[in-house]
């Protein structure tokens, strides 16, 4: 593995049944884990790959992880047990044969006699790795883990344990994995974020900059805001901050009036922000959502007098809402007519209606002057219809109050 380029790939193979079980108490931190360390030296993950305990496939895995990674991580199967399959599948990748290590089984003895613990006839699988391999001392845990080189590439074998992970990580695999790439290479992230615009037209102004290859450009849609992402690879932070500069100052000329801020600014403080430097006052109706553009703004510790007070059932622009047909073209329809309603009622300088249902939802804006509306049907499941448009009214919010002058 070359120390010269900048361009080293990494793929992390996470190895476990229980993380395809679809068991939601059941999560990968580890690939999580891993890639933020080794971004941290340069080192680009590419792919991440689950794959349950079953020898076959975890060879075949990491024989196509080789083919397309000068660095491969692995996590879990280097138990005792009989699904522990990953010590065989990485010598079978490699074309290696498993060789038993005394001092290996020696150290694992020793560990049990200082739990207190009788050791397994199992446990003696453990002290078997592949010929040639490095081994990585374990002192919090049993699992012996493994360094494999072979033309150029390396698999890294750690334990599934989390505690075990991170320890062997940043004692022992961090080091050299600092020494084989360069100890000054480092990626660098910058996200610009921006509202009031979707992906795709966002995409048409700087599609061209997510060709580069270093910085590398990237899109991330939520709702109601599209994050742009900028990773530079360098040797040092100043080097990265210049790269990144460069083409920050390209998007900031393309997209300038739709960015809302960078890397930790949340959209609920732009909006509050834009709002009180505007001097301004929001009337908000919202049916369906559960009063989640309410909450969003509310939890915001500076927005305090910004919103008036909610309208009661029975209002008649509750009503308004309330009766629409179901359906995207009619919530629209009855949004707009809400947001004008609520304006005129109103000692406010924005109003905003939303409406939702198990089919489609709905939002509106209004600051007197023009009418800006949008509209989405589901394609079967509504769940995120509230997040939808509750983020939409915010994002088309915040471009309005910063885009004109409020009457």
């Amino acid at each position: 593995m070359s120390n010269t380029t900048g361009n080293l790939r990494a793929e992390i193979v996470s190895i476990g049944e229980e993380l395809l079980s679809g068991d939601t108490n059941i999560v990968d931190t580890n690939s999580i884990y891993i890639t933020k360390q080794l971004r941290s030296i340069g080192l680009r993950v590419l792919f991440k790959t689950t794959v349950g305990d079953n020898e076959q496939l975890i060879t075949d895995v990491l024989k196509l992880a080789l083919g397309r990674a000068e660095v491969v991580i692995t996590t879990g199967g280097l138990g005792p047990t009989v699904d522990d399959m990953t010590r065989q599948a990485v010598a079978n990748a490699v074309g290696r044969k498993l060789e038993f290590r005394q001092e290996l089984l020696d150290d694992i003895a020793a560990k049990f006699a200082r739990f207190n613990s009788r050791m397994s006839e199992n446990n003696r699988i453990q002290a078997m790795i592949p010929e040639g391999a490095i081994v990585v001392d374990n002192p919090v845990g049993t699992a012996p883990s493994f360094i494999v080189e072979r033309d150029g590439h390396t698999i890294v074998s750690l334990p599934g344990v989390p505690r075990e992970m991170k320890f062997l990580m940043e004692e022992s695999i961090m080091p050299y994995l600092r020494e084989k790439v360069g100890a000054v290479g480092i990626i660098k992230n910058r996200v610009i974020r921006t509202a009031g615009i979707g992906e795709s037209l966002v995409d048409e102004k700087v599609g061209d900059l997510e060709k580069l290859e270093n910085p590398v450009v990237g899109l991330a849609a939520h709702s109601g805001q599209t994050d742009i992402r900028i990773a530079a690879r360098a040797a040092t932070e100043a080097e990265a901050d210049v790269l990144i500069a460069e083409v920050e100052a390209e998007v900031r000329k393309r997209l300038g009036s739709f960015i809302f801020g960078v890397d930790q600014d949340s959209l609920e403080s732009a909006f509050v922000t834009a709002a009180k430097g505007a001097g301004a006052t929001i009337g908000v109706v919202e049916v369906g959502t559960q009063g989640l553009f309410r909450q969003r703004i509310q939890d915001h510790p500076e927005a305090g007098g910004l919103l008036l007070p909610p309208h009661a059932d029975g209002d008649p622009i509750m009503a308004i809402l309330e009766a629409s047909e179901s359906g995207p073209a009619r919530f629209k329809d009855t949004a707009e007519r809400a947001a004008k309603a609520i304006f005129a009622q109103n000692n406010c300088k924005l109003a905003i209606a939303i409406i939702s249902d198990e089919r489609a939802t709905a939002i509106a804006l209004t600051d007197g002057g023009d009418v800006r509306s949008r509209s989405y049907a589901y394609g079967g499941i509504a769940a995120g219809g509230a997040e939808w448009a509750t983020g939409w009214a915010m994002s088309m919010g915040w471009h309005m109050l910063i885009s004109r002058s409020l009457p």
